[in-house]
């Protein structure tokens, strides 16, 4: 997959751009499917903050409001239930999937029970866009500090990209999102990881990251 990893959506118009590079056309002509999942694992969220993310409603709108061709809801907790006969096509005909913020942990339990995490390995030309737990996910580690899912057997998600995801750095809402907390959590994740704000994107094809910002952020080396 080509792989858009946000703090905070598509912010500004830098990620915006790098959104439209990943997906070869305009959003105007792609078709969008949205995973809301995430956010019931987390105890600050649910139904109100799922409708809002789903309709494109403020805050919750910097995803799924930007304009697709078609927008649709991948609910991944419904998935086992109805068949991969149902689904997998679903996936396989969207441009891009668009993963919501909430709990990473059981945004990856539920990728990995419902089969999507394998799908997604035969999808080179579908571009994820990940907000917050929706990034993270798809890291080796998110750190014991962002996992809110009670069930959750440690802090180890998917995997996919080889370094890990501090977001909503220095966030207005998060006062103990700072810098200096992002270096502490760092030193634990032993492995490379990018502290990124809501103003930060990384851009990620073929293995090569790139940096997308309007904000600030910081890289920290394994």
């Amino acid at each position: 997959m080509k792989l858009l990893l946000t703090s905070g959506g598509v912010t500004n118009e830098s990620i915006r751009a790098a959104l439209v590079d990943l997906l070869g056309k305009p959003i105007s002509e792609s078709r969008a499917l949205c995973i809301p999942t995430a956010q019931w694992g987390h105890p600050m969220l649910g139904p109100a903050s799922v409708r809002n993310s789903v309709a494109g409603a403020p805050p919750f709108h910097l995803m799924t409001s930007l304009g697709w061709a078609t927008l649709g809801v991948l609910e991944l907790t419904a998935l086992p239930s109805i068949g991969e006969q149902r689904w997998v096509p679903w996936v396989r005909e969207a441009d891009v999937l668009l993963a919501d913020g909430g709990d990473a942990t059981y945004l990856c339990h539920w990728m990995r029970q419902s089969g999507l995490s394998e799908v997604i390995s035969s999808l080179p030309e579908t571009v994820w866009v990940g907000l917050s737990a929706g990034s993270m996910v798809l890291t080796p580690r998110i750190g014991d500090d962002f996992v809110s899912w009670p069930s959750a057997p440690d802090d180890r998600t998917l995997g996919v990209v080889d370094f890990s995801i501090y977001p909503h750095l220095d966030h207005e809402l998060m006062p103990g999102n700072t810098m200096a907390a992002a270096q502490r959590w760092a030193a634990g994740i032993a492995g490379p990881a990018y502290a990124i704000d809501d103003q930060t994107a990384l851009k990620v094809t073929d293995g090569t990251v790139e940096v997308v910002s309007e904000g600030h952020w910081k890289a920290f080396p394994a």
